[in-house]
């Protein structure tokens, strides 16, 4: 008989993967929520009334957690996109087959899944995209600076990259709460499985 409490290798290292995209996605959005509540800009007493304010670290510390943490969690989803392609391949094509016989492709929560899943996906490539463009293309200051104007103002690259990370945020939400079952039940066995190796290691006095 097969025991339940036991988790296959693809299942964990699928856990391992998502227990880290997890992590720097929520470093990632609570750092891009304090830019959200703390802008730049202004002076003391001026427009901007919590100009110079720190909360655990100074603004420059919060821009280099957002900036490498992003990064990291940019190279994790392609990653997890590498591990789950067959599924993304597989789902595009019955979609695909589905509209053009004009029938149903899946059952409603399989059709809610992907609904989350591809909003979840559009959110974050343009959340990335938009990231990156920020990143590399140096802010102009001052009267004399000049905007590269690469497709968009930065006022339009930096309101895409708030506001397809709020969604983000809200869609990565959903997605968790649709997947619990799978994360409780797989995290269990996961950690009381290395509980019973601890203790079968430990040497009976």
């Amino acid at each position: 008989m097969e025991n339940t409490n036991t988790v296959g290798s693809l299942t964990r290292k699928n856990w391992i993967l998502d227990a880290g995209l997890f992590l720097s996605a929520l470093v990632a959005s609570l750092s891009g929520i304090y830019f959200l509540f703390f802008p730049d800009g202004g002076y003391k007493g001026g427009r901007n009334p919590y100009y110079g304010i720190r909360i655990i670290f100074e603004r420059a510390g919060w821009e280099w957690i957002h900036t490498w943490i992003s990064l990291g969690a940019v190279a994790l989803v392609l990653i997890h996109l590498l591990f789950h392609w067959k599924w993304v391949a597989n789902t595009t094509k019955r979609i695909v087959l589905g509209v053009v016989k004009g029938k149903p492709f899946m059952n409603p929560a399989g059709r809610k899944n992907v609904l989350v899943d591809g909003i979840l996906a559009l959110c974050f490539l343009i959340c990335a995209a938009s990231g990156v463009y920020l990143w590399l293309v140096p802010e102009v200051k001052g009267s004399l600076g000049v905007d590269p104007m690469i497709l968009f103002s930065r006022t339009t690259w930096d309101l895409l990259h708030t506001w397809s990370g709020v969604v983000f945020i809200g869609s990565g939400i959903i997605h968790f709460v649709i997947h619990w079952g799978w994360v409780t039940k797989v995290t269990r066995k996961i950690f009381v499985k290395r509980q019973k190796l601890v203790f079968e290691q430990v040497p009976v006095k």
